[in-house]
């Protein structure tokens, strides 16, 4: 998979860029011509990065290989260069995708050229009996797309998930149902507990029509986004309401959704309070020290410090400012405990 240097220039210009000045093309003309181009920019793009991924590999492997203790000399590397560590990885992830795509998955390297690179990376995340459809049509030089990909994927879920009851499967099958529709409703089913899978699943079977699908899919992604952010909340695990009941009674109102909203931003609240805590006795440690290390000719200096006692003293007064020309909020949050 070498790259002549000169290729690209080469390749660009044979596309012969319209001029952005001309009348002899329709405006369909003109974006037909300069999407050409993007494309071959896009796979030459592709081809760099696996590369560059596959030489990230090899510094890193060898590090490993000489017991160099926390990637030393590969890190090192890295900032010479200016490369974040998790760039890094994700080129290395790149290569090792491509490199399972051809050995693996039947995919003539020469091939790789057509993909885009977002379709090779949703091709590298693809199931397997997706990949193999997909290198098949790009061995025989089909140009590949990140929405072709994404449909085979959807059509492959649509019709052999078993999460599915088999009416919707059949109906999907039969084209009756779009697999754009249905694939979601994979995804969120996969997030439930069985018990409730099984529960929406007998809900399907019995009414396997489009809006139904779509109903049922948004009452598993609301159920799932509830189930999230209830396990990530500590305040849920002090009380331990029962959750099951909850989602049930909330479901029946047909108000799951606005649940899910409210424990995503009781979390949020949570994180902010956590956050706040840890910056509040890092600014009391602070301030304490600065004011015994300035001495009595330190006026302003201790001016200062004494305009911030009202955030690092306990309560906190904080000022949040006018809100839509209503009068200055005021806010006081009193902290307890160790």
């Amino acid at each position: 998979m070498s790259v002549d240097p000169g290729s690209l220039e080469a390749a660009l210009h044979a596309l012969d860029l319209p001029d952005p000045e001309t009348d002899a093309l329709s405006e369909v003309e003109f974006l037909e011509h300069v999407d050409r181009a993007w494309s071959v920019c896009e796979r030459f793009d592709l081809q760099t990065e696996i590369w560059r991924g596959r030489i990230l590999r090899r510094i890193r492997d060898r590090g490993k290989q000489q017991g160099q203790s926390r990637g030393g000399p590969f890190l090192q590397w890295l900032r010479e260069r200016d490369i974040s560590k998790s760039q890094a990885y994700s080129l290395i992830q790149l290569a090792d995708s491509a490199d399972d795509l051809v050995t693996e998955g039947s995919l003539d390297p020469a091939c790789v050229n057509n993909f885009s690179k977002h379709a090779f990376l949703a091709t590298a995340k693809a199931a397997p009996a997706v990949q193999q459809l997909v290198n098949t049509a790009a061995n025989e030089g089909e140009r590949i797309t990140r929405h072709q990909v994404k449909r085979l994927d959807d059509e492959f879920t649509a019709v052999s998930s078993n999460l599915l009851p088999e009416e919707v499967r059949q109906r999907t099958q039969a084209q009756i149902l779009p697999t754009k529709v249905v694939a979601p409703l994979v995804k969120e089913l996969g997030r439930l507990p069985k018990e409730q899978q099984e529960e929406l699943r007998q809900e399907l079977a019995a009414t396997p029509e489009l809006d139904a699908v779509k109903a049922v899919t948004q009452t598993a992604r609301s159920m799932a986004n509830v189930q999230d952010a209830a396990l990530a909340l500590n305040t849920l695990q002090d009380s331990a309401p029962n959750l099951d009941k909850a989602m049930g009674e909330a479901q029946r109102l047909e108000v799951l959704g606005l649940l899910a909203e409210i424990l995503r931003h009781a979390r949020q609240v949570e994180q902010a309070a956590s956050q706040l805590n840890r910056s509040w006795q890092r600014l009391g440690d602070l301030h304490e020290r600065l004011w015994l290390d300035s001495g009595g000719s330190t006026l302003h200096l201790r001016q200062l410090l004494e305009a911030l006692e009202s955030l690092s003293g306990n309560p906190i007064r904080i000022s949040t400012g006018a809100l839509a020309g209503q009068k200055r909020h005021h806010v006081e949050i009193t902290i307890s405990g160790g």
